[in-house]
């Protein structure tokens, strides 16, 4: 199941996390799906401007910026 990053088109902060995310896809083996809060309301109504945001199924690895020792043990349980 792949991670689940919320986004927003024009948001720096989702750039630059999805760039350092697209970094450590191949070493680290996780997909990615990219999400953009802005298509869907009911996407937008929970998420808002809380973006970037990345789940692994329903638990939140990080938000804003990201948290590799997060990331690192989630994707070790996972």
């Amino acid at each position: 199941m792949p991670l689940i990053l919320y986004s927003r088109d024009g948001c720096h902060l989702c750039e630059d996390f999805e760039q350092e995310l697209r970094r450590l896809q191949d070493d680290w083996g996780f997909e990615i799906e990219v999400r953009d809060v802005d298509t869907d309301p009911a996407w937008a109504r929970a998420f808002g401007d809380k973006v970037p945001l990345l789940l692994g199924q329903d638990t939140e690895i990080s938000r804003y910026f990201l948290d590799l020792a997060g990331l690192r043990r989630y994707l070790g349980r996972a």
